[in-house]
């Protein structure tokens, strides 16, 4: 059997599923090809399902706080079994629509199938059974996103040795948990158990928690991993494991000697690899640098003129709205219209509490030999902060010293994903700490902390004294 089409999409998360809805606007027929389920890893055992389950156990946590300051008279039971069942229903119905959304765009879906490249314009797919199918495309976009990585002596067999997937959807927290890996999953799934009474221990290889962000931001997150009794042991190893009646003895080499920790559970999270192996791409021509990403130029496009490729599978940050707006770019070409740069990719960490960054850091700004300004406005100075009883962290702007363009932003606290639009904004229009400050924002908010951090770095805020300035 041979399918013809206009572009064949590899991969049906939030690169593969967009890419698919964007060409059909333009006029292309699109068919998904997906081993597994509409929605990707972020959909499926990401993004959404981890964002789930950080808010139910958000709910647990406030409510047993709730207790001491006259809400309730006790605190709130959970039935994990249920959450986790309501997650999984959430799910399904959004890769149902997303399925909808494609077929209304003129596109099509077939699941179940991995497909590997035979020639520039030709693919073949493989069901589990073994049947095939040949397709036959104009263009080609290779969607497929990233796997997790391993270390030795620690494979993830689904029962103790768990990765993020199996993690988000055990039917009760366990008693103790060890995570391997101080990033952003392992802390964001580590923090969700915490606050649900498990026993964690995080082991990072390296210095520091979340090591790619500045250490100012991560602060106030290290504050409350303490609140929470979670043990951190930084520059260390986990080595290897053992049985130990119900639980497992687990060896890890710190500065201080080696450490062997008892737990129920280990959840390793160090980090993720592109998919790319076993697809025909270096066969046809497709070129890869050494860790597995396929190389791309700013149309998405491939060393191959018809193939282009969008995501994790190209390159760092690992972002489902990365993937997605890569995933506009590679159809606009395909379509023969111009693009705009992919401009300033912004990101989140969904710890307690939460992180949030958009542009260059100070530090980024400085290599690039531009002399900067910064301002920052604490929470605890917010009246929207202290009437919630949330008030850890602080807004932080960068900005050109000479011109006053805002170059970065972001925000360690409450809500700060929700927050960095605004962010988003000020950095991709170019605009001034002036104009900012000069918007006015609705009282109380906590969004006031933008425009109050831009009149900190102009050296006169409003609601803290200034910072002295050398």
């Amino acid at each position: 059997m041979i399918i013809k089409t206009d572009v064949l999409v590899v991969g049906g998360g939030p690169g593969g599923y967009v890419a698919a809805i964007k060409l059909g606007q333009l006029g292309k027929k699109a068919l998904i090809v997906d081993s597994d389920k509409l929605g990707g890893e972020c959909l499926n055992y990401g993004c959404i399902p981890s964002k789930a389950l950080i808010g139910a156990s958000a709910e647990a946590q406030r409510s047993r706080k709730n207790v001491n300051s006259g809400f309730c008279p006790e605190p709130m039971a959970i039935d994990w079994e249920k959450v986790v069942t309501w997650k999984n229903r959430m799910t399904s119905g959004f890769a149902k629509n997303i399925a909808l959304l494609v077929q209304g765009n003129k596109g099509s879906v077939l699941l179940g199938r991995r497909a590997k490249l035979t020639s520039p314009h030709g693919a073949i797919l493989q069901t589990p059974q073994g049947a095939t199918e040949t397709v036959e495309f104009e263009h080609a976009i290779i969607a497929t996103g990233s796997e997790p990585l391993g270390i030795p002596g620690f494979a993830i067999d689904g029962d103790v040795i768990l990765g993020s997937k199996e993690a988000l959807d055990l039917p009760q927290p366990p008693q103790s948990l060890v995570v391997i890996g101080g990033g952003v999953i392992g802390l964001e799934i580590g923090t969700i158990f915490a606050k649900l009474g498990t026993k964690v221990t995080v082991v990072e290889f390296t210095d520091s928690l979340l090591p790619v962000i500045e250490k100012d931001m991560t602060v106030p997150v290290q504050k409350g991993l303490t609140k929470l009794g979670v043990d951190v042991f930084l520059s260390s190893k986990a080595k290897s494991w053992s049985k130990n009646g119900a639980l497992l003895d687990l060896t890890v080499e710190t500065p201080e000697g080696t450490r062997q920790i008892a737990c129920e559970k280990v959840l390793l999270a160090v980090g993720r690899a592109p998919r790319s192996k076993d697809m025909g791409l270096q066969d046809i021509g497709v070129e890869l640098d050494k860790r597995g990403h396929i190389r791309v130029d700013s149309e998405m496009l491939t060393s191959v003129d018809n193939i282009y490729a969008i995501g994790d599978v190209v390159g760092q940050p690992y972002l489902a709205h990365k993937a997605s707006r890569e995933a506009v770019l590679a159809a606009r070409s395909i379509a023969g219209l111009s693009i705009e740069p992919r401009g300033h990719i912004p990101w989140a960490v969904f710890t307690d509490p939460e992180i949030s960054w958009v542009g260059q850091t100070d530090a980024q700004a400085a290599a690039e030999g531009l002399a900067t300004v910064t301002g920052k406005f604490p929470f605890t100075a917010s009246g929207r902060a202290q009437a919630a009883r949330d008030t850890e962290g602080f807004c932080k702007v960068v900005a050109d010293k000479n011109t006053h363009r805002i170059l970065g932003a972001g925000f360690t606290g409450p809500h700060a994903s929700d927050l960095l639009g605004e962010a988003c904004l000020a950095v991709s229009a170019g605009l001034t700490l002036e104009q900012v400050a000069a918007a006015v924002h609705p009282h109380p908010t906590l969004s006031e902390a933008f425009p109050e951090a831009c009149e900190a770095a102009l050296g006169h805020p409003l609601h803290t004294l200034p910072v002295k300035r050398p």
